[in-house]
């Protein structure tokens, strides 16, 4: 695009990088769902092999300056408590009481509540091409998620769990993007940290139900034993998934960076007609082709000095 800086250049391939692998989330999953792991321990397997992956990146980047850790702890906070624990465990509520493709429609729709918070808590009132780019982007994602093939008896319950995991989703965008001296690693890998022990608990406790087995898994024709989809989705879909989103957001800024990781509904779909043999339909198809035009239009109605630089100064309170 004409115009696009170097950071934002380097923004948009290390956000196209967290859709990409965020993408491979669901299909690494769902064989070790259909072997009769519980949701909650497929989650808490992948936080702590991502935070033994970044433990020694970790502490490299922080070299003994915990000090940042200190003045950073409310956003490390966020992230542990509402990023990683808090919207898991409320987007699997969700899918307990609905269609998947339903709860994600709704989590998905949190780019929009970026924008609502932008307004309302920093007056950056949208362009009309931003907010004509956000609702290409969500009627593309419709499509993509093909909610209109049949119809739905909709949980109240789920609608609730669901809205509560788009505002976790929401924070993590606007967390992702402070510009802090805390290294991109550090905050993703003390996040993980924070939000294993936090599930751990809540499996402990018996508020999530944690149940596995060693029974080996099938991608297509393909039988592997059950750690390696572990591995993978810790290491692709949650370590690096979740540092790149991190560099993407604090380059392009959360607005921009929410509407780039639609592209993540896209990859999920490629990636689960490749591993799993689930082909998308053609309206899929020209939903993902709506996604993107969506976020072109975001991206050409956002002025230069907000979408090259980080909106906010400091994290909203966890409660907002």
């Amino acid at each position: 695009m004409l115009g696009m800086t170097h950071d934002m250049r380097r923004g948009l391939l290390w956000s196209v990088v967290a859709a990409a692998t965020f993408g491979f989330s669901g299909t690494l999953a769902r064989p070790l769902l259909d072997t009769g792991w519980s949701p909650a321990a497929v989650v808490l397997c992948r936080v702590i092999v991502a935070s033994l992956v970044l433990l020694p990146l970790t502490l490299r980047a922080l070299r003994g300056r915990w000090s940042l850790l200190r003045s950073e702890a409310r956003l490390v906070a966020a992230y542990g408590v509402v990023v990683v624990a808090f919207t898991q465990f409320s987007y699997y509520s969700a899918v307990a009481h609905m269609d998947v493709a339903v709860a994600l429609l709704i989590e998905y729709t949190a780019p929009v509540l970026v924008l609502v918070w932008l307004w309302l808590r920093h007056g950056q009132r949208p362009t009309v091409l931003t907010a004509a780019g956000g609702g290409v982007a969500l009627v593309g994602l419709l499509f993509v998620l093909d909610v209109f093939s049949g119809s739905n008896d909709v949980s109240m319950a789920g609608v609730i769990w669901a809205l509560a995991a788009m505002v976790g989703c929401a924070v993590y965008f606007i967390a992702s993007a402070q510009h802090t001296e805390l290294p991109p690693v550090a905050l993703a890998g003390t996040g993980f940290v924070l939000g294993a022990a936090i599930l751990a608990v809540l499996g402990w406790t018996g508020v999530l139900e944690m149940h596995a087995t060693t029974t080996p898994v099938h991608f297509r024709e393909l039988e592997a034993p059950f750690w390696v989809p572990l591995v993978l989705v810790g290491v692709v879909a949650t370590a690096i998934a979740y540092l790149s989103g991190i560099n993407g957001s604090r380059l392009l800024g959360s607005r921009l960076a929410s509407f780039v990781a639609l592209l993540e509904v896209v990859a999920a779909l490629h990636t689960a007609w490749i591993l799993l043999g689930q082909e998308p339909h053609l309206v899929q198809g020209l939903g993902g082709v709506g996604i993107l035009a969506g976020v072109v239009l975001v991206k050409l109605g956002e002025p230069e000095e907000i979408v090259a630089i980080s909106e906010e100064p400091a994290i909203p309170p966890v409660a907002a």
